[in-house]
């Protein structure tokens, strides 16, 4: 073989090694595996451990860091994957106070971030730091819009609240006033409490002591089920609601009896089994769940792996689409990953159908968004 031609099958065979080490993609996943949010991040690091192991056709390496539900780890945790593995998107935290924490690190990096929180506040507004951000599980509001629209169809004309004592509960709060005004129920006592609290009874009696028709609990995971079983306790006998924070089996097995006939806002995985057979979303919940709980064990799907579910596809469409205008690894494709997240279009996931534009990072209509109830120790869908 002629030298030059050996030179040069020599370059190209170096450059398609390149190439594809290059292309790989790199996925840095921030979670709460531990601590007080523990049960909603292993939920979801199960859920993430069944992706396959390509996005967009390219080679796709995860990366797990656990950041035991504390801002400041999940902070250490994330430029730790931005600066030293340079990873093309971030996935997580699990937590609205950790995710918020996060911002202004994913917006120097200028690297999309997918987090899976509840709180709308990661993304809202969409300026400065927040277009780097992007949510999961659908907003506040739409929770809010559905759950005062079914009180009033209920007759509940006055409202007691407590909720989380930090972004979760505020942001809550703050939809809950919205909507409560517009449907004239009236938010007649307001307290708040902490993760990590233990009790709550001083609270609890100053919202009874207000005769409200209805009471309802913002916050997530177990620590939602304290102020419930405090309420049951001393003798309320009005409905109690929670958020879609609780959708977790742990609620249920750690309220028993205390939380049965809970009614909350959910997305469809959740109750995808009773789900009305005409419900789009339906058949995608479906088969999340059966696959899911083939693997880890029947009833173990929830409303946190389901929202860690619908990562996957819209991350698989994203990588796809921005592909065709640069690689993984480099700034160009960290700005086109996002461009491609921010236009995404009828993206059926397992909590809804996704069209995201650059006012709304989240995507979700009110077509990802049902009643559910606690009936005889499973969560199931109710009819508006």
């Amino acid at each position: 073989m002629p030298r030059h031609t050996l030179r040069s099958l020599t370059a190209a065979l170096l450059g398609a090694v390149a190439f594809t080490a290059h292309a790989q993609v790199k996925v840095g996943v921030d979670l709460s595996t531990t601590g007080p949010a523990a049960t909603i991040g292993i939920s979801s690091k199960n859920a993430f451990l069944m992706w396959p192991k390509t996005l967009g056709g390219q080679p796709a390496e995860y990366i797990f860091l656990d950041d035991a539900t504390d801002p400041g780890n999940a902070v250490r945790n994330i430029r730790r994957l931005l600066s030293e593995d340079k990873v093309d998107v971030i996935v997580g935290p699990t937590i609205t106070p950790t995710a918020l924490a996060a911002l202004d690190v994913i917006a120097e990096a200028k690297t999309p971030m997918l987090a899976l929180v509840g709180a709308g506040s990661v993304v809202e507004p969409q300026t400065g730091s927040r277009t780097w951000a992007f949510k999961m599980a659908s907003s506040d509001s739409a929770f809010a819009d559905v759950t005062t629209r079914y009180m009033a169809a209920h007759n509940v004309k006055t409202l007691a609240y407590i909720g989380f004592a930090d972004g979760y509960g505020e942001n809550w709060l703050k939809e809950l006033r919205k909507f409560a005004e517009q449907r004239k129920i009236k938010l007649v006592a307001v307290e708040r409490y902490n993760r990590t609290d233990t009790s709550v009874t001083g609270q609890v009696l100053k919202l009874l002591a207000a005769k409200p028709d209805a009471i309802l609990i913002a916050g997530a995971g177990t620590p939602t089920v304290l102020p419930q079983r405090t309420i049951v306790n001393y003798g309320y006998k009005g409905q109690i609601y929670q958020t879609a924070g609780i959708g977790t089996p742990d609620f249920i097995k750690l309220g028993g009896k205390d939380v049965e006939g809970t009614l909350f806002p959910t997305q469809p995985v959740l109750v995808a089994t009773s789900l009305p057979a005409d419900n789009p979303v339906r058949k995608t919940a479906l088969d999340f769940v059966t696959a899911y709980e083939q693997r880890y064990g029947a009833g173990t799907a929830n409303q946190f792996s389901g929202d860690a579910a619908g990562v996957y596809p819209r991350l698989n469409d994203a990588v796809a689409r921005a592909l065709k205008t640069a690689q993984p690894g480099t700034p160009a494709f960290r700005q086109a990953l996002r461009d491609a997240l921010e236009s995404t279009k009828d993206l059926v996931i397992p909590q809804g159908i996704v069209n995201t534009s650059p006012t709304d990072h989240i995507g979700l209509d009110q077509r990802s968004v049902v009643m559910g109830t606690v009936r005889n120790g499973k969560f199931q869908y109710v009819s508006q």
